[in-house]
């Protein structure tokens, strides 16, 4: 039987990994357009940045639950847009309630450059309903921001109430309790994230290729009066198998959602959900890049978090028909299998895998038909775990 943590839980983590092909694209660039690489095992990597990724998972995420996160530093801006175009206020007075709402919090603020906007210096992360609440209370104080004056340097003060405000700014929804929030300016407004997420990186070495273009014109095509393209240039792309990599701190999640455990199996089937077939969209118009995982494998783990990633710090090598993929999920199995010995079985809870592969791979758990039927197998597991060890604390 699985031996409970410091929490009381039997379950606190589900591990998440994640084997895709992915074919020509460029997911996600630096600062001079390239594709992003790694060195690891001695070997060029092609590497997609957490924060690429976890955006594109938190966007899937979004969408799935129904529930949206604003991250801005420009909610004064989008405060004086709902007002305007929701609430039918002068576009003057809506302008004049967003600078005072942007200027009213903790947070310290900024003048925009090129328009008459307030900037907060930190950028506020609330949820999108949080905009409707700044609005009700601009309507509470309409009377005041009429006969205030415009906010046109650091030193005007608001008349809106700063501690209504900031408690607007403290709200939260479940991206939030998922994903968390570092806001240090505002009291008590800083929620632990309660999932971790690593680079995804290929599991051999890549080379990054030069793809060279060039834009016909139209109406030269047509005329045929001169030669020539009308635009050409040059971008970088990169193809292999990555190996992807996230962990849900279930401590974490239900902390932030105040024990509710039905909240916290919707969050964390959502998040699973989003990570295995979400897609960074970075030049998705040129390249159209969107498979789907070819092996996911979930472990419920109750002492510590535990990555595959050493599985591949040797890149594998092709496939005697050729590809990476199943040689790839050989690999994942093999360290799996090799890693839970070497623990001793230590704190697996349950696992489980649904994957192409014909073949059975034994070290990954519990073979399922689909995605879905291991997402549920996986939170099942490790919430009902979780409750029953917190009945029996």
């Amino acid at each position: 039987m699985p031996t409970k943590t410091e929490t009381g839980a039997a379950a606190r983590f589900i591990d998440i990994h994640v084997v895709q092909s992915v074919p020509f694209a460029n997911l996600n660039r630096d600062d001079n357009n390239s594709v992003k690489t790694v060195r690891y095992g001695d070997t060029d990597r092609t590497r997609v940045s957490s924060q690429s990724w976890k955006r594109a998972v938190r966007q899937y995420f979004q969408h799935s639950i129904g529930e949206h996160a604003l991250r801005t530093r420009r909610v004064g801006a989008r405060l004086a847009h709902l007002l305007e175009n929701e609430r039918d206020w002068p576009a003057g007075l809506a302008q004049r309630a967003g600078q005072h709402a942007a200027a009213g919090s903790s947070i310290k603020f900024e003048l925009g450059k090129n328009e008459p906007v307030v900037l907060t210096n930190a950028m506020v992360y609330v949820p999108e309903t949080a905009v409707a609440e700044l609005a009700d209370l601009a309507a509470e104080f309409r009377a005041e921001l009429e006969n205030a004056k415009d906010i046109k340097k650091s030193t005007d003060k608001s008349v809106l109430p700063q501690d209504r405000i900031d408690t607007i700014l403290r709200s939260r929804n479940g991206v939030i309790n998922l994903f968390g929030r570092m806001l240090a300016e505002v009291d008590d407004a800083g929620v632990d994230g309660a999932v971790q997420v690593a680079h995804a990186m290929t599991t051999h070495g890549t080379d990054v290729e030069l793809d060279y273009f060039s834009a016909v014109d139209d109406v030269t095509s047509t005329w045929g009066d001169t030669t020539g393209s009308a635009h050409m240039g040059h971008a970088e792309f990169s193809a292999g198998v990555f190996y992807r990599y996230a962990t849900l701190d279930l401590a974490d999640l239900l902390s932030n959602l105040g024990g509710d455990h039905a909240a916290a199996k919707e969050l964390a089937q959502a998040f699973i959900e989003a990570f295995i077939l979400s897609l960074p969209q970075a030049k998705k118009t040129a390249t159209a890049p969107h498979t789907i995982p070819d092996l996911v494998h979930l472990s419920v783990r109750s002492n510590r978090p535990l990555s595959y990633a050493a599985a591949f710090e040797k890149p594998v090598r092709s496939h005697h028909d050729g590809g990476y993929a199943a040689a790839s999920r050989t690999a994942l199995d093999a360290y799996a299998t090799a890693a839970n010995k070497l623990l001793g079985q230590c704190g697996i809870v349950t696992a489980g895998w649904a994957s192409l592969e014909e073949k059975d791979l034994t070290g990954l758990g519990t073979r399922t038909e689909s995605f879905p039927e291991l997402i549920d197998l996986a939170v099942n597991a490790a919430l009902d775990t979780t409750r029953t060890a917190e009945d029996h604390a």
